[in-house]
């Protein structure tokens, strides 16, 4: 009371023959009214005019004051959204069926570097080619059910802990540069098979 008597917002009553203030219904009226519109945000100087307004004018301005209200507690659940996926590592980035990869490739025992130089790879790919992720994650799925595949994975995590100089890692880069000119070889020829068969025939 002392508080919003201080600020102008709450006239204070006379005393009676006792010595105290005793303050009516419409001051009661009006102390809810100036917490409850303090409570929500609205600068006293604004209150202070509201419990001057009328009917109609402080319905349309505690309308207002809804709205606003709305609008921040919409702004505040997408903070808190966001706030969540800072905890939900490649979920934060990359879809779910790029996360269900990588979570593929840790499940058959690939090493943690080389699922993280993957996932880096990924975040250029989805931010620029979103469209594309289906297409290629189908080509990754394929590549994962064959076993030569995924014993690159475990040779490539095998590599990083040899010396530059290692000969191993010479005969691993010709194997795989052997392994990977197949696969594009064996695309190319299902692709030119494909346009063929799509051709229509002519005299």
């Amino acid at each position: 009371m002392r508080h919003y008597h201080a600020k102008g917002l709450l006239p204070e009553p006379e005393r009676d023959h006792s010595g105290y203030r005793r303050y009516d219904a419409t001051a009661m009226v009006d102390l809810i009214r100036i917490r409850t519109l303090a409570e929500a945000g609205v600068p006293l100087a604004r209150i202070r005019e509201l419990l001057r307004a009328d009917e109609e004018e402080f319905a349309a301005a505690v309308a207002d004051i809804d709205k606003r209200l709305r609008a921040e507690i919409r702004q505040r659940q997408r903070h808190r959204e966001r706030i969540a996926h800072l905890a939900a590592g490649d979920n934060l980035v990359l879809p779910p069926m790029v996360v269900d990869h990588l979570d593929r490739l840790r499940a058959l025992g690939v090493d943690e570097r080389i699922v993280r130089v993957e996932r880096d790879g990924w975040i250029p790919l989805v931010a620029r080619s979103p469209e594309r992720v289906p297409e290629w994650m189908a080509r990754k799925c394929e590549q994962l059910d064959d076993p030569q595949f995924v014993g690159f994975y475990f040779a490539l995590g095998q590599a990083l802990d040899r010396t530059d100089d290692d000969p191993l890692l010479v005969e691993l880069a010709e194997e795989l540069a052997v392994y990977i000119t197949q696969l594009v070889d064996e695309r190319g020829r299902t692709t030119s098979t494909t346009r063929t068969s799509n051709r229509p025939w002519s005299r």
